[in-house]
């Protein structure tokens, strides 16, 4: 007789989205099966677009472009077998292309003040929950802003806008097929705040008057242009403008005042869009008479035990009146006081002073006097011993450059020989150019060191320096040489240097520190700018910069700090480069809410939870789902990279209790669990379905039982399923019987068996050691026995 029909290959689920083909198929043991299709029970015969077709043993549904209708349990039918699985369709949310590109490359621009209206059309399967979030804080309705949601659009208004709305914003669309994530960018103009304060009179005179500020904290989205700067005498009403300065400069000098006047001053910053509010000083007064400026410190020109005598030369700057005379004052050295060695003015500028105290050593100052009054005092003099003079210092021993560049030179020397050098007190550098014959100091107090570098020359120039030793008699014979100075290095544009080790895209987890080092070439050096998202970092952020390296640091980070991060190089031609690079704080989420069970199918299992919170700021999230079979067993993983807060199982056992987890994950890690705690199962059929064989014509049809598919051995490892199955022939169907190690295994709940139509699987779930050993299945009919074994292998986790 002819063995019957089984089915090779079973039908499987199919996930596919909206709008894509979808095919079914099966492969059964014989070519004269026909065959029948079932769509929820219902027997298909002709759908649009759904076509059947047969491939030797393989028959097929196709389905060129899946619909909503085309969603549920198909079946296949013929003579004895039958196969069943699902076709799930998913339909996750779209926005039209053309739309979504032009939201995510070009900014929208709105000027201060105007209504801002961003609408969002889209589609897919509802309900479709709609987000928006900015800075990664959900929005919510206030007076200006509101967030409109429907079935088919979602749209951002804002009644009036202002500086603040600026930002990145993000629409999250999201149904139970997937998640939608769109990134705009919102760029509000307006006019620039008032420069910053306060207002610092840098100079005040008689005839003129200098005032600086700081430029504005917000330039209004636009770069500022210029400033005004106007004036108002105290007592006056009105403000006349002085003028305009660029906006590199903020400083602004006016010779439009009058002595003894007192006036307010007030600057405002332009941009493109408008003139910003004013930033007003307090009273300025245009100083009256003045008085003479400070001498140069008085020069030694003899000492001895009861006499000094010191001379200088009349300030440089006179004041308004002619100097009728000066004031000497005298301090020991380590003393504060000073104390006057003439109470009335003298004309001349040299003064012999006795009744001196002889050994102590002392400095004099000078101060001249003209009609306003007594002027500033000098810097001291060097300090000279009231003594007999000694002898001078001898000359300092190999003077040399030790070092140069384009604007300083680095002198190095030795001391004076031992014999005219024991009493040295320190040295003093001087300087001349090519084409000057005057000396020029360049050190006020006597160095003690024996190098000095003279800074502030000219490239490509030749100066002549010298160095002379310093005791108690006054200065020592001169060391002389000539140096000339480097061209100043060549002007290399500002480049950032950026390389593997500097990231485009960095995550952090919120609390570590972040650190980026941008390394960068320029010369001269350039001024080094950071800005996030447009705008100048939170004071939380410090910046470095030094040796070609400039550094952003963030000793702890927040969410807020999440977003684009710009460099900036610019030098004094303008030459500009920037560099920019985004940061995403994140961290290890939180746990999803309550879950929820329900048996929408027949024998499945839909697994609902609340969202974790951690959803509004993290867009990588995703979910796992896990289950085990009783209180204290082990969790196995049903279902993983799941963007939806939904997941259904199939693979039920009626009469089983069953357990269910859920964890949020993201790059960093995982959630603590959400967890069921009351088992959840569904009820055991009483009886299998049976369906009556199809007799065969002329086929005797009592057939003793045999195995067209034996046992075959397993090695599986410990906590996983093992299902084992065979092939069983016969007439009448036979009796199956399992056994394990001689024990029948009809009554054990650990185990489940199943008869398909002559395919007996036995499922062991969660095997542990003790499920190892010899499985025998047992067919029995009225026409005799057959059996068939296997060796079940269990391997523990290494």
């Amino acid at each position: 007789s002819a063995p019957p029909c089984y089915v090779n290959k079973q039908l499987l689920d199919v996930r596919v989205l909206k709008g894509e083909p979808a095919e079914l198929s099966c492969t059964v043991s014989k070519h004269e099966v026909t065959g029948t299709w079932f769509k929820d029970g219902l027997k298909l015969t002709n759908m649009d677009g759904v076509l059947f077709e047969k491939e030797g043993l393989v028959h097929k549904l196709i389905i060129n472009k899946v619909e909503d209708i085309h969603a549920g349990k198909y079946r296949f039918e013929g003579g004895d077998i039958k196969t069943e699985a699902s076709i799930f369709v998913e339909d996750p949310p779209q926005v039209d292309k053309v739309l979504l590109k032009n939201l995510t490359s070009v900014p929208t621009v709105a000027k201060a003040g105007q209504k801002v209206k961003i609408k969002i059309p889209f589609e897919g399967r509802l309900p479709i929950r709609a987000t928006w979030l900015k800075d990664r804080m959900e929005l919510v309705d206030d007076t200006r802003i509101r967030v409109d949601k429907t079935e088919t659009f979602t749209m951002l208004s804002i009644s009036s806008s202002e500086r603040k709305d600026c930002g990145d914003y993000q629409v999250r669309l999201k149904n139970d097929s997937g998640v939608l994530e769109i990134n705009l960018k919102l760029v509000v103009i307006d006019k620039p705040q008032p420069p910053a304060g306060p207002i610092k009179i840098v100079e005040s005179s008689a005839n003129n008057i200098t005032i600086q500020w700081k430029p504005p904290k917000d330039d209004g989205g636009k770069p500022v242009q210029r400033y005004i700067v106007e004036r108002q005498q105290v007592g006056k009403n009105d403000w006349v403008t002085l003028g305009e300065t660029p906006r590199s400069c903020t400083t602004f000098t006016t010779n439009k005042v009058e002595q003894d006047m007192s006036y307010y001053f007030r600057v405002r910053a332009v941009n493109a869009e408008g003139t910003s509010d004013a930033l007003e000083s307090d009273e300025v007064k245009a100083v009256g008479k003045a008085s003479p400026g400070a001498p140069d410190p008085p020069e030694i020109v003899s000492a001895s035990r009861d006499t000094i005598t010191i001379c200088w030369k009349a300030p440089r700057k006179t004041g308004s009146s002619r100097i009728v005379g000066y004031i000497v004052q005298k301090r020991k050295k380590g003393t504060v006081t000073w104390l006057p060695v003439n109470n009335v003015p003298i004309a001349d500028k040299k003064l012999k002073m006795t009744n001196l105290k002889k050994g102590l050593q002392y400095e004099f100052r000078v101060a001249a006097v003209n009609a306003a009054g007594i002027g500033d005092a000098s810097e001291p003099s060097q300090p000279v011993f009231a003594r007999d003079s000694t002898k001078s210092p001898g000359q300092v021993q190999d003077l040399k450059v030790s070092s140069s560049d384009s604007t300083s030179v680095t002198l190095t020397w030795r001391r004076p020989e031992a014999k005219d050098g024991s009493d040295v007190k320190g040295y003093e550098v001087e300087m001349r150019s090519s084409n000057s014959l005057n000396w020029t100091k360049c050190n006020n107090l006597p160095i003690e060191m024996t190098t000095y570098t003279v800074k502030g020359l000219q490239a490509k120039e030749i100066y002549f320096l010298r160095v002379r030793a310093l005791n108690d008699s006054g200065p020592g014979e001169a060391a002389e040489l000539e140096a000339c100075i480097e061209a100043a290095p060549a002007v290399v544009s500002p480049r950032l240097l950026i390389d593997d080790t500097v990231k485009s895209f960095l995550v952090i987890k919120a609390g570590n520190t972040i650190r980026v080092n941008i390394p960068f070439e320029a010369s001269p050096d350039p001024v080094v700018t950071w800005l996030k998202d447009g705008l100048p970092l939170s004071n939380r952020a410090k910046i470095n910069t030094k040796d070609g390296t400039t550094q952003l640091l963030i000793a702890a980070a927040e969410f807020a700090d999440s977003g684009t991060y710009t460099v900036e190089l610019q030098n004094g031609l303008g030459k500009r480069e920037t560099f920019s690079f985004q940061v995403q704080i994140t961290d290890i989420p939180q746990s999803p809410g309550p879950i929820q069970l329900e048996e929408n199918v027949p024998n499945t299992v839909t697994v609902t939870w609340e969202p974790s919170p951690s959803e509004k700021w993290e867009s990588n999230l995703y979910y796992t789902v896990l289950k085990r079979e009783s209180q204290k067993g082990l969790w196995h993983m049903v279902g993983d990279l799941i963007y939806t807060n939904k997941f259904t199982f199939t693979k039920l056992i009626p009469g089983r209790d069953y357990y269910f987890r859920v964890v949020a994950k993201n790059s960093l890690g995982a959630s603590d669990p959400s967890e069921t705690v009351q088992p959840w199962s569904i009820r055991k059929p009483k009886a299998e379905f049976q369906v009556k064989p199809q007799k065969y014509r002329g086929v005797n049809q009592n057939q003793p039982p045999r195995f067209l598919v034996p046992l075959k051995p397993h090695v599986v490892t410990t906590g996983s399923e093992c299902h084992m199955s065979c092939a069983i022939g016969g007439h009448p169907p036979p009796k199956i019987t399992w056994y394990k190690d001689s024990r029948d295994l009809s009554n054990d709940p650990t185990y489940f068996c199943t008869n398909d139509f002559g395919v007996c699987s036995l499922v062991v779930l969660g095997v542990t050691k003790h499920d190892e050993g010899e499985y025998m299945v047992e067919a029995t009919n009225e026409s005799g026995r057959a059996f068939s074994k296997a060796f079940l292998t269990i391997k523990g986790i290494s």
